[in-house]
Protein backbone atom coordinates (compact mmCIF):
# COMPACT_ATOMS: atom_id res chain seq x y z
CA UNK A 1 0.00 0.00 0.00
CA UNK A 2 3.02 2.28 0.64
CA UNK A 3 4.42 2.28 -2.50
CA UNK A 4 0.71 2.47 -4.25
CA UNK A 5 0.25 5.60 -2.27
CA UNK A 6 3.86 6.76 -2.90
CA UNK A 7 4.00 5.99 -6.74
CA UNK A 8 0.45 8.56 -7.18
CA UNK A 9 1.51 11.42 -5.08
CA UNK A 10 3.09 13.04 -8.33
CA UNK A 11 -0.63 13.54 -9.68
CA UNK A 12 -1.74 15.66 -7.00
CA UNK A 13 0.55 18.53 -8.88
CA UNK A 14 -1.84 18.63 -11.52
CA UNK A 15 -4.89 16.98 -9.53
CA UNK A 16 -6.11 20.46 -7.93
CA UNK A 17 -9.52 21.23 -7.71
CA UNK A 18 -9.32 25.38 -7.97
CA UNK A 19 -12.51 25.36 -5.71
CA UNK A 20 -14.84 24.07 -8.27
CA UNK A 21 -18.41 24.02 -7.90
CA UNK A 22 -18.65 20.73 -5.59
CA UNK A 23 -16.79 19.50 -3.44
CA UNK A 24 -16.45 15.74 -3.19
CA UNK A 25 -16.00 14.30 0.43
CA UNK A 26 -14.22 11.18 0.52
CA UNK A 27 -15.08 8.50 2.74
CA UNK A 28 -15.29 5.20 3.81
CA UNK A 29 -18.66 4.41 5.39
CA UNK A 30 -17.93 1.42 7.15
CA UNK A 31 -16.68 2.84 10.19
CA UNK A 32 -19.43 3.41 12.70
CA UNK A 33 -20.14 5.57 14.69
CA UNK A 34 -17.49 7.77 12.63
CA UNK A 35 -18.66 7.40 8.77
CA UNK A 36 -21.11 4.48 7.93
CA UNK A 37 -24.32 3.52 5.27
CA UNK A 38 -27.64 3.54 6.90
CA UNK A 39 -30.76 1.63 6.24
CA UNK A 40 -31.76 4.29 3.02
CA UNK A 41 -27.80 3.55 1.88
CA UNK A 42 -26.84 7.14 2.51
CA UNK A 43 -23.78 8.23 4.16
CA UNK A 44 -24.41 8.74 8.00
CA UNK A 45 -22.63 9.28 11.65
CA UNK A 46 -20.17 11.73 13.05
CA UNK A 47 -18.43 12.63 9.82
CA UNK A 48 -21.48 12.90 7.90
CA UNK A 49 -22.78 15.38 10.30
CA UNK A 50 -19.67 16.77 10.62
CA UNK A 51 -18.83 17.63 6.68
CA UNK A 52 -22.01 18.64 6.36
CA UNK A 53 -21.89 21.44 9.12
CA UNK A 54 -18.21 22.06 7.98
CA UNK A 55 -19.69 22.59 4.39
CA UNK A 56 -22.21 25.01 5.27
CA UNK A 57 -20.02 27.20 7.83
CA UNK A 58 -17.55 27.19 5.05
CA UNK A 59 -20.23 27.93 2.02
CA UNK A 60 -19.42 25.14 -0.17
CA UNK A 61 -21.69 22.54 -2.11
CA UNK A 62 -20.61 19.34 -1.25
CA UNK A 63 -21.35 15.65 -2.14
CA UNK A 64 -20.12 12.85 -0.54
CA UNK A 65 -18.20 9.70 -2.15
CA UNK A 66 -17.66 6.19 -1.04
CA UNK A 67 -14.56 4.86 -1.09
CA UNK A 68 -12.50 1.46 0.19
CA UNK A 69 -9.94 2.19 2.83
CA UNK A 70 -7.32 0.74 1.28
CA UNK A 71 -7.76 3.04 -2.17
CA UNK A 72 -9.02 6.10 -0.24
CA UNK A 73 -5.49 7.87 -0.58
CA UNK A 74 -4.41 7.06 -4.08
CA UNK A 75 -8.14 8.13 -4.98
CA UNK A 76 -8.03 11.76 -3.55
CA UNK A 77 -4.28 12.23 -5.14
CA UNK A 78 -5.88 11.07 -8.37
CA UNK A 79 -8.59 13.52 -8.22
CA UNK A 80 -11.84 10.68 -7.47
CA UNK A 81 -12.59 13.66 -4.89
CA UNK A 82 -11.64 16.47 -3.13
CA UNK A 83 -11.09 15.24 0.51
CA UNK A 84 -10.83 12.51 3.07
CA UNK A 85 -13.55 12.41 5.76
CA UNK A 86 -13.17 9.00 7.12
CA UNK A 87 -11.74 8.93 10.85
CA UNK A 88 -7.73 9.37 9.32
CA UNK A 89 -5.97 9.92 12.06
CA UNK A 90 -2.54 12.13 10.98
CA UNK A 91 0.68 10.82 10.76
CA UNK A 92 3.87 11.69 9.80
CA UNK A 93 3.86 9.35 6.72
CA UNK A 94 0.64 10.47 5.09
CA UNK A 95 1.45 14.05 5.38
CA UNK A 96 4.23 13.33 2.95
CA UNK A 97 1.47 12.14 0.40
CA UNK A 98 -1.28 14.60 1.39
CA UNK A 99 -2.18 17.56 3.15
CA UNK A 100 -4.31 17.44 6.64
CA UNK A 101 -6.57 20.52 7.92
CA UNK A 102 -6.05 20.83 11.46
CA UNK A 103 -7.25 17.79 14.06
CA UNK A 104 -11.73 17.57 14.42
CA UNK A 105 -11.20 15.16 17.20
CA UNK A 106 -8.54 14.34 19.62
CA UNK A 107 -6.92 11.01 19.17
CA UNK A 108 -8.87 8.26 19.86
CA UNK A 109 -8.09 5.72 22.54
CA UNK A 110 -6.88 2.60 20.33
CA UNK A 111 -8.77 -0.81 22.24
CA UNK A 112 -8.15 -4.49 22.29
CA UNK A 113 -11.44 -6.81 21.44
CA UNK A 114 -11.07 -10.34 22.23
CA UNK A 115 -12.79 -13.77 23.49
CA UNK A 116 -10.72 -13.57 26.57
CA UNK A 117 -9.93 -10.87 28.89
CA UNK A 118 -6.65 -12.84 29.43
CA UNK A 119 -5.22 -13.53 25.71
CA UNK A 120 -1.54 -13.17 25.04
CA UNK A 121 -0.91 -10.53 22.31
CA UNK A 122 2.53 -10.52 21.99
CA UNK A 123 2.02 -14.05 21.52
CA UNK A 124 -0.56 -14.58 19.58
CA UNK A 125 -2.07 -13.70 16.24
CA UNK A 126 -3.48 -9.78 16.34
CA UNK A 127 -5.54 -8.17 13.71
CA UNK A 128 -6.01 -4.89 12.46
CA UNK A 129 -7.36 -2.72 9.44
CA UNK A 130 -4.87 -2.72 6.32
CA UNK A 131 -2.78 0.54 6.11
CA UNK A 132 -4.18 1.69 9.78
CA UNK A 133 -1.89 3.09 12.51
CA UNK A 134 -2.92 -0.13 14.47
CA UNK A 135 -1.60 -2.49 11.99
CA UNK A 136 1.56 -0.07 12.06
CA UNK A 137 1.74 -0.26 15.79
CA UNK A 138 1.62 -3.99 16.13
CA UNK A 139 4.41 -4.81 13.33
CA UNK A 140 6.41 -2.04 15.68
CA UNK A 141 6.52 -4.86 17.96
CA UNK A 142 7.14 -7.29 16.46
CA UNK A 143 3.70 -9.35 17.06
CA UNK A 144 2.45 -11.37 14.77
CA UNK A 145 -0.19 -9.32 12.68
CA UNK A 146 -3.05 -10.05 10.28
CA UNK A 147 -4.52 -7.42 7.85
CA UNK A 148 -8.18 -7.38 6.59
CA UNK A 149 -9.52 -4.72 3.95
CA UNK A 150 -12.81 -3.70 6.14
CA UNK A 151 -12.65 -3.67 10.11
CA UNK A 152 -15.75 -6.05 9.73
CA UNK A 153 -13.46 -8.37 8.73
CA UNK A 154 -10.94 -8.18 11.78
CA UNK A 155 -13.60 -8.35 13.98
CA UNK A 156 -14.78 -11.08 12.34
CA UNK A 157 -11.51 -12.85 12.26
CA UNK A 158 -11.39 -13.07 16.43
CA UNK A 159 -14.76 -14.58 16.41
CA UNK A 160 -14.06 -17.36 13.80
CA UNK A 161 -10.48 -18.46 16.01
CA UNK A 162 -8.45 -16.76 12.97
CA UNK A 163 -7.13 -13.72 15.63
CA UNK A 164 -6.76 -13.65 19.12
CA UNK A 165 -7.74 -10.04 19.43
CA UNK A 166 -8.23 -7.19 17.45
CA UNK A 167 -6.64 -3.52 17.53
CA UNK A 168 -8.87 -0.44 16.53
CA UNK A 169 -10.24 2.68 17.28
CA UNK A 170 -12.45 2.06 20.99
CA UNK A 171 -15.26 3.58 19.49
CA UNK A 172 -15.72 1.40 16.81
CA UNK A 173 -15.06 -1.62 19.10
CA UNK A 174 -17.54 -0.01 21.92
CA UNK A 175 -20.34 -1.08 18.82
CA UNK A 176 -18.88 -4.96 18.30
CA UNK A 177 -18.54 -5.68 22.51
CA UNK A 178 -20.62 -8.41 23.75
CA UNK A 179 -22.09 -11.78 22.52
CA UNK A 180 -18.56 -13.55 23.38
CA UNK A 181 -16.44 -10.45 22.85
CA UNK A 182 -15.08 -8.63 25.62
CA UNK A 183 -12.52 -5.22 25.46
CA UNK A 184 -9.21 -5.19 27.05
CA UNK A 185 -7.82 -3.50 29.82
CA UNK A 186 -5.08 -2.25 27.72
CA UNK A 187 -5.25 0.54 25.18
CA UNK A 188 -2.64 2.77 23.07
CA UNK A 189 -2.56 6.07 22.75
CA UNK A 190 -2.13 6.53 18.52
CA UNK A 191 -1.81 9.05 15.97
CA UNK A 192 -2.29 12.73 16.35
CA UNK A 193 -5.92 13.23 16.07
CA UNK A 194 -8.06 13.02 13.00
CA UNK A 195 -8.28 15.64 10.50
CA UNK A 196 -9.55 16.20 6.83
CA UNK A 197 -7.15 14.80 4.08
CA UNK A 198 -6.27 17.16 1.09
CA UNK A 199 -4.44 17.26 -2.45
CA UNK A 200 -1.21 19.07 -1.57
CA UNK A 201 -2.22 22.09 -4.17
CA UNK A 202 -5.37 22.29 -3.00
CA UNK A 203 -4.81 25.42 -0.06
CA UNK A 204 -7.27 27.34 -0.35
CA UNK A 205 -9.36 24.59 0.12
CA UNK A 206 -7.69 23.37 3.13
CA UNK A 207 -8.08 26.74 4.44
CA UNK A 208 -12.04 27.06 4.76
CA UNK A 209 -12.16 24.03 6.28
CA UNK A 210 -9.40 24.51 8.83
CA UNK A 211 -11.51 28.10 9.56
CA UNK A 212 -14.58 26.09 9.64
CA UNK A 213 -13.44 24.08 11.67
CA UNK A 214 -11.80 26.18 14.08
CA UNK A 215 -15.65 27.48 14.28
CA UNK A 216 -16.82 24.65 15.34
CA UNK A 217 -14.33 24.43 18.30
CA UNK A 218 -14.87 28.14 19.32
CA UNK A 219 -18.75 27.83 19.60
CA UNK A 220 -18.34 24.13 21.05
CA UNK A 221 -20.72 22.63 18.72
CA UNK A 222 -17.54 20.36 17.78
CA UNK A 223 -17.07 19.08 21.50
CA UNK A 224 -21.52 18.60 21.31
CA UNK A 225 -21.63 16.91 17.94
CA UNK A 226 -18.32 14.75 19.37
CA UNK A 227 -20.44 14.13 22.82
CA UNK A 228 -23.72 13.00 20.82
CA UNK A 229 -21.39 10.39 18.77
CA UNK A 230 -19.29 9.48 21.25
CA UNK A 231 -16.24 9.27 19.00
CA UNK A 232 -13.67 10.84 21.16
CA UNK A 233 -12.61 12.79 23.94
CA UNK A 234 -13.93 16.42 23.71
CA UNK A 235 -11.51 19.75 23.31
Amino acid sequence: MKSLILGTAALALTAGMGLADTVRMGTEGAYAPWNFVNDAGEIDGFERELGDELCKRAELTCEWVKNDWDSIIPNLVSGNYDTIIAGMSITDERDEVIDFTQAYTPPDPSAYVALSADVDLAGGVVAAQATTIQAGFIADQGWTLVEFATPEETVAAVRNGEADAVLADKSFLDSVIGDGLVMLERQEALGGGVGMGVRESDQELRGKFDAAIQSMKDDGSLNALIAKWEVSSQW
